[in-house]
């Protein structure tokens, strides 16, 4: 297979894009919830199922803040998309509590070096929930 020179530049320049679109995506939402008056974040919260302090906290984290939690679901054998169908509340709350993590980088680390079925019980805020999905075998990948 022969490389064209413009493949590098192409996926360099595909991969720039990204981090812009995702930026802007976030700053986006942000934006706009601040364009709302109090009783509207309350309005909005509420539909949501969330506190309005809950719901600011997951708009500033940004759209890709739990974007661990599928990948540490399927490091310990869950089937995150079964997950979601079968126990939606569940894996919403586990959304949540994965965003306003303040471990991420240690799970990332432990993500990368195949470790995090060992670490995870030490940092995870969803450690309890986890645990209790590793127990339930319509829950788990099949392999």
């Amino acid at each position: 297979m022969t490389l064209n020179i413009a493949d590098p530049v192409r996926h360099t320049m595909q991969q720039i894009l990204s981090w812009f679109a995702q930026g802007f995506e976030a700053s986006t939402e942000t934006d706009v919830l601040a364009n709302l008056d109090q009783a509207q974040i309350e309005a909005l919260a509420e539909d949501c199922g969330l506190s309005p302090h809950q719901l600011l906290g997951l708009v500033k984290a940004g759209p890709h803040a739990a974007d661990e939690m599928p990948q540490v679901m399927r490091a310990l054998n869950i089937d995150p998309d079964e997950v979601d169908y079968q126990m939606r509340k569940l894996f919403r709350d586990m959304q949540i509590a994965c965003s306003s993590c303040q471990s991420k980088d240690q799970c990332r680390h432990d993500l990368e070096a195949g470790t995090i079925g060992k670490t995870f019980v030490d940092y995870c805020n969803n450690a309890e929930s986890l645990n209790s999905l590793r127990a339930n075998p319509d829950l788990l990948m099949e392999r």
